[in-house]
C-alpha cells in the first residue's frame, strides 16, 4: 500500500525530519516501511497496517513540531508507542465514522463475529435475513477504514435486478436509471457522512457506488469493496466480481439466500460461492440469523412466520385462474359470445 501525508506547515519540516532525516529513518526502521519526503508530502509504502501506523506517527510529530523547538528520538519513540495504542483501541466494538459524535457498534453476538471477521480476513461473506445489519455494518467498517486511512477508496456495488416487478424504461440518464437500485447503499452512507462530504468524496473518486456490471475488466488495489444483495448475482457475475480484488484490498459480500430475485432455475452466485469457497484460508463465512435482527421488532416475527412455511406450500399466492387449471378446467377466454340461432 502507498499513502501520502501532506505536511501542513512547511516551516516545521526540518524539525519533523530531524538532522540528516534522522526521525524518518527511525520510523522506517521501527515500522518496516519505506518513507520519502518530497514537495511538501511524505510518501509511505509498505503493508496496509504498517503504512497506517507510520502515517499516524507523522501526524503526531507534526503536532509536536508546532509546540517544541526541536524533536528528539524520544519524541519519535513516544509517537510510535501512541500509534500502537490507538491501533489497539480501534480493534474494539466501536466504529467511528465521519459524522460528528456518531459511532457504530455491534448489537448482537453475531454482529460482533461479523465485524471481527472483516478485521481479520481479506474476504468475508455474510449471509442472513433482512434487518441483521449485513449491509449497514459493512458500510460502517468501510467508512471507518477510510477515515483512518487504512484504505484509499471505497467501492459499493449491487446487481441491478428487479425484485419481482417490471419497472419498464426508467426516464433520465444512466445515473438516474441505476440510482433506484443503489439507494440502500446511499442510505447507509448518509447515516455516517454529511451529504456534502459524500458528494466531495464521489467527485474525487474516493467513494464509488456502481452497478455490478460496471466492475468488469477492473483491478482494484488498496480498496474496500462491498457487494450487496449478492443472492441476485449469477455464478459468472460472482466470479467476475471476486476476481476484481487487487493488492491491499478487502472484499465484503452480503446477501440473503432466501430472497433471490433471479429467474426460476438459475443458480445464485452467492450460494454457489459459499459451497465452493468454504474452508479456504483467508476467506470468512459468517451467517447471521433471526436473533441478529435489529430493525423493528415485527421484522423478527415476520421472518419467523415465513420460516414456518410448510414443505408443500407454494412460495407465492397462486395466480388468478390457477385453481381452475389445477382442477382440469379451462380458464376463461376473452371470446365473443356464440351467435344465437334464428
Amino acid at each position: 500500500m502507498e499513502l501520502n501525508v501532506t505536511l501542513e506547515k512547511p516551516e516545521v519540516r526540518l524539525k519533523l525530519f530531524g538532522p540528516g532525516d534522522r526521525n524518518l529513518k527511525l520510523i522506517r526502521e521501527s515500522l518496516d516501511v519505506q518513507i520519502f519526503a518530497r514537495d511538501g508530502q511524505v510518501r509511505i509504502t509498505g503493508s496496509a497496517r504498517n503504512v497506517a501506523r507510520a502515517a499516524a506517527v507523522v501526524r503526531k510529530l507534526q503536532r509536536l513540531a508546532s509546540a517544541h523547538p526541536h524533536l528528539t528520538p524520544g519524541h519519535v519513540a513516544e509517537a510510535i508507542s501512541e500509534a500502537a495504542v490507538d491501533e489497539e483501541n480501534e480493534t474494539g466494538d466501536l466504529l467511528d465514522v465521519y459524522m460528528p459524535g456518531q459511532v457504530v457498534r455491534a448489537k448482537t453476538t453475531g454482529q460482533k463475529r461479523y465485524i471481527d471477521a472483516i478485521r481479520t480476513h481479506d474476504m468475508v461473506f455474510c449471509l442472513g435475513p433482512a434487518g441483521t445489519g449485513k449491509t449497514y455494518l459493512a458500510v460502517a467498517m468501510a467508512v471507518h477504514l477510510l477515515k483512518h486511512e487504512r484504505m484509499k477508496r471505497l467501492i459499493l456495488a449491487r446487481p441491478a435486478v428487479e425484485a419481482g416487478e417490471k419497472l419498464g424504461f426508467l426516464p433520465g440518464d444512466l445515473q438516474a436509471k441505476v440510482n433506484p437500485y443503489l439507494r440502500p447503499l446511499f442510505d447507509a452512507l448518509h447515516d455516517m457522512m454529511a451529504f456534502d462530504q459524500i458528494k466531495r468524496f464521489m467527485v474525487n473518486d474516493l467513494i464509488e457506488v456502481i452497478p455490478l456490471a460496471f466492475m468488469r475488466g477492473r483491478t482494484l488495489n488498496d480498496c474496500i469493496i462491498i457487494l450487496d444483495e449478492a443472492q441476485n448475482t449469477t455464478v459468472s457475475q460472482m466470479l467476475m466480481f471476486l476476481t476484481r480484488m487487487g493488492h491491499g484490498s478487502k472484499v465484503i459480500v452480503t446477501g440473503d439466500d432466501s430472497q433471490s430475485d433471479l429467474p426460476a432455475g438459475m443458480t445464485s452466485g452467492l450460494i454457489d460461492a459459499r459451497r465452493r469457497l468454504s474452508g479456504i484460508k483467508g476467506i470468512a463465512m459468517v451467517t447471521l440469523d433471526k436473533l441478529d435482527i435489529v430493525r423493528h421488532r415485527l421484522v423478527q416475527t415476520i421472518v419467523e412466520a415465513y420460516e414456518k412455511r410448510g414443505p408443500g406450500e407454494p412460495d407465492r399466492a397462486p395466480a388468478e385462474g390457477s385453481e381452475q387449471i389445477a382442477e382440469g378446467l379451462q380458464p376463461p377466454r376473452d371470446e365473443p359470445p356464440a351467435p344465437e340461432g334464428p
